[in-house]
Protein backbone atom coordinates (compact mmCIF):
# COMPACT_ATOMS: atom_id res chain seq x y z
CA UNK A 1 0.00 0.00 0.00
CA UNK A 2 1.51 3.43 -0.88
CA UNK A 3 0.38 6.37 0.82
CA UNK A 4 -0.88 9.16 -1.92
CA UNK A 5 -0.22 12.51 -0.89
CA UNK A 6 -3.56 15.28 -2.29
CA UNK A 7 -2.37 18.69 -3.05
CA UNK A 8 -4.63 19.93 0.06
CA UNK A 9 -2.88 17.77 2.75
CA UNK A 10 -1.00 20.35 3.80
CA UNK A 11 -3.83 23.24 3.69
CA UNK A 12 -6.17 24.13 6.61
CA UNK A 13 -9.50 25.51 6.25
CA UNK A 14 -9.76 28.69 8.99
CA UNK A 15 -13.60 28.25 8.63
CA UNK A 16 -13.25 24.70 10.93
CA UNK A 17 -13.39 24.99 14.51
CA UNK A 18 -13.87 22.11 17.41
CA UNK A 19 -16.10 24.87 18.45
CA UNK A 20 -18.46 23.75 15.98
CA UNK A 21 -17.84 20.44 15.68
CA UNK A 22 -19.29 17.13 17.05
CA UNK A 23 -15.54 15.62 18.55
CA UNK A 24 -15.69 13.57 15.36
CA UNK A 25 -11.57 13.07 15.59
CA UNK A 26 -12.68 11.44 19.27
CA UNK A 27 -13.90 8.35 17.26
CA UNK A 28 -11.09 7.54 15.73
CA UNK A 29 -8.33 4.88 16.90
CA UNK A 30 -5.42 6.47 18.63
CA UNK A 31 -2.71 4.60 18.76
CA UNK A 32 -0.38 5.01 21.68
CA UNK A 33 3.73 5.26 20.82
CA UNK A 34 5.82 3.10 23.24
CA UNK A 35 6.85 6.09 25.02
CA UNK A 36 3.41 7.72 26.05
CA UNK A 37 2.42 6.39 29.43
CA UNK A 38 -1.31 7.32 30.36
CA UNK A 39 -3.31 5.96 33.71
CA UNK A 40 -4.29 2.54 32.81
CA UNK A 41 -8.59 3.16 32.69
CA UNK A 42 -7.70 5.28 29.72
CA UNK A 43 -5.50 2.55 27.74
CA UNK A 44 -6.64 -0.86 25.89
CA UNK A 45 -4.79 -3.48 23.54
CA UNK A 46 -6.35 -4.06 19.91
CA UNK A 47 -6.18 -7.12 18.13
CA UNK A 48 -3.02 -6.67 16.84
CA UNK A 49 -1.78 -5.82 20.72
CA UNK A 50 -0.99 -2.39 20.07
CA UNK A 51 -2.02 0.19 23.26
CA UNK A 52 -4.72 2.16 21.59
CA UNK A 53 -6.91 4.81 23.73
CA UNK A 54 -9.91 3.37 25.46
CA UNK A 55 -13.52 3.81 23.95
CA UNK A 56 -16.90 3.72 25.67
CA UNK A 57 -19.55 1.82 24.98
CA UNK A 58 -20.78 4.63 22.24
CA UNK A 59 -17.30 4.19 20.54
CA UNK A 60 -16.24 8.08 21.45
CA UNK A 61 -13.11 8.01 23.35
CA UNK A 62 -13.09 7.17 27.15
CA UNK A 63 -10.96 11.05 27.19
CA UNK A 64 -13.94 13.02 26.04
CA UNK A 65 -16.03 15.27 28.36
CA UNK A 66 -19.11 14.79 26.83
CA UNK A 67 -20.92 17.80 28.42
CA UNK A 68 -18.17 20.27 26.73
CA UNK A 69 -17.57 17.51 23.72
CA UNK A 70 -13.51 18.26 24.27
CA UNK A 71 -10.95 16.88 25.46
CA UNK A 72 -11.26 15.27 28.93
CA UNK A 73 -6.86 14.97 29.27
CA UNK A 74 -5.87 18.17 26.54
CA UNK A 75 -2.78 18.90 28.16
CA UNK A 76 -1.53 15.26 28.41
CA UNK A 77 -3.14 13.77 25.50
CA UNK A 78 -1.45 11.37 23.21
CA UNK A 79 0.95 12.77 20.67
CA UNK A 80 -1.33 11.38 17.10
CA UNK A 81 -3.96 13.67 18.73
CA UNK A 82 -1.71 16.82 18.87
CA UNK A 83 -0.62 16.13 15.22
CA UNK A 84 -3.72 15.94 13.78
CA UNK A 85 -4.48 19.63 12.26
CA UNK A 86 -8.19 21.15 13.06
CA UNK A 87 -9.38 21.94 9.78
CA UNK A 88 -6.87 20.02 7.84
CA UNK A 89 -7.56 17.17 5.04
CA UNK A 90 -7.71 14.30 7.31
CA UNK A 91 -10.20 16.55 9.74
CA UNK A 92 -12.43 17.38 6.67
CA UNK A 93 -12.90 14.12 5.44
CA UNK A 94 -13.77 12.81 8.97
CA UNK A 95 -16.29 15.09 9.37
CA UNK A 96 -17.40 14.71 5.78
CA UNK A 97 -17.55 10.71 6.44
CA UNK A 98 -19.33 11.23 9.79
CA UNK A 99 -22.07 13.68 8.00
CA UNK A 100 -23.02 11.40 5.30
CA UNK A 101 -23.47 8.63 8.29
CA UNK A 102 -25.52 10.72 10.14
CA UNK A 103 -27.90 11.75 7.55
CA UNK A 104 -28.77 7.96 7.15
CA UNK A 105 -29.79 7.14 10.44
CA UNK A 106 -33.24 6.82 11.68
CA UNK A 107 -34.27 9.41 13.30
CA UNK A 108 -35.66 8.31 17.00
CA UNK A 109 -38.68 10.42 17.07
CA UNK A 110 -40.86 10.08 13.94
CA UNK A 111 -43.03 13.37 12.99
Amino acid sequence: MSIVFRDDDQVVDPAVSCDRCAAVCCRLTVVLMPDEVLPSHLVDVDHRGLDVMRRGEDGWCIALDREHMRCGIYETRPSICRKFAMGGAYCRDERKTYARQDARRIPLKLG
